[in-house]
């Protein structure tokens, strides 16, 4: 069963990512956060990992402290190269027999190779688990319905033990967020596409999902790790990394940056001009006074808060300075919110505030 069986549910449109949407993706927004409908997520794929010493195995070679990881409790590690920057994330799960590592497609076959090379004698066999499973996405309450093999809960942002927050504003966008990925069998996918034929239940596409994940500053692997990103850079020390476990790849850096330094960019969330009807593409130039300072990584139209966007800026970008952004036909202004401060870091002292969207 692949996304393209969806085709055949009324309004649905399929590409090379998977279902996009079903004809209103606003609507499918506000469907998919109040838990009536599901987003099956073909661009999530699974790898599993048996064996006596997997969670300490995987502590040993991530970012994050896993050797004590209770089943059924969602996490997620980042993968760094030497330098620490990011090359892979996975969601966590642990079933206590396995556990399960919910990626990005399109990097899911250079995770497995690289975790298949770390395995030396160690009792872990790294398995790609995407023939027999897929991954659909909602609230808790509606994945819970779907029969799943595991369900992970998304963390974020709450800042986990051993972790460390750099946005300083109160609300957190992502407070509210309802979100889970349920790994399922592919049978499941036959189950819902036919109920959304015969109306029954309702789906959303991933634009949908992606508009509230891009709403909370939520990063994602395949559109935020540029191969230069840094894991401070985003905010994810919050939710991926235990700032006080044992040695692994790249720990010296995110140490060093942490404690000593500051990020050399900063992610920032972009509230768009809404007068154009084109949206930037991911990739395009953040500007200001015409020299470009930084890339868009992510962008959506929200159902609330209208065209918004996620982009990656050079540290020295004033926290209020007017950007531009890149177009297929010129620039659009963009009123930036800061994610990551400047001055991030276990030194810096921020002032919690309040979100640009609540003071407009």
């Amino acid at each position: 069963m692949t996304a393209d069986a969806f085709a055949g549910v009324p309004g649905a449109v399929v590409d090379e990512r998977g279902l996009a949407h079903l004809g209103n993706p606003v609507r499918e927004q506000r469907d998919l956060a109040a838990g009536s409908a599901v987003a099956p997520l073909a661009d999530r794929t699974v790898l599993t990992v048996a064996g006596e010493d997997r969670l300490s195995w995987l502590d040993s070679i991530t970012s994050q402290a896993l050797a004590a990881l209770a089943p059924g409790v969602g996490t997620e590690l980042l993968v760094l190269d030497p330098q620490g920057h990011v090359e892979h994330a996975a969601s966590v799960v642990d079933d206590a027999e396995r556990t399960w590592l919910i990626v990005d497609r399109d990097r899911a076959g250079a995770l497995l190779t690289w975790l298949t090379r770390m395995r030396f004698r160690l009792r872990v066999d790294p398995q790609d688990a995407s023939e027999g499973f897929a991954v659909v996405a909602g609230t808790n309450a509606a994945v819970d319905a779907l029969g799943a093999e595991v369900v992970w809960r998304d963390p974020w942002p709450n800042v986990g033990i051993g972790g460390w927050g750099y946005a300083a504003v109160d609300p957190h966008p992502g407070a509210d967020l309802d979100w889970a990925e349920a790994v399922v069998p592919r049978t499941v996918l036959d189950d819902l596409a036919a109920a959304a034929v015969r109306g029954e239940t309702r789906l959303a596409g991933y634009l949908a999902a992606d508009a509230l994940r891009v709403a909370a500053w939520r990063p994602r692997a395949a559109s935020e790790a540029d191969g230069r990103t840094l894991p401070h850079e985003v905010d994810w020390l919050r939710t991926a990394v235990h700032l006080d476990k044992g040695c692994y790849r790249g720990q010296e850096t995110v140490a060093k940056v942490h404690n000593l330094g500051h990020p050399p960019r900063r992610l920032v969330s972009l509230q768009l001009d809404g007068s154009d009807a084109e949206l930037p593409a991911p990739g395009a130039a953040v500007r200001l006074d015409g020299a470009d300072v930084g890339a868009v990584t992510s962008v959506a139209r929200h159902h609330e808060e209208g065209p918004i966007a996620l982009a990656i800026v050079k540290r020295s970008v004033p926290v209020d300075a007017a950007l531009t952004v890149e177009v297929p036909d010129g620039e659009i202004a963009a009123a930036q919110e800061v994610v990551v401060p400047p001055d991030a870091g276990r030194a810096a002292s921020v002032p919690r505030l309040p979100r640009l969207s609540q003071r407009r």
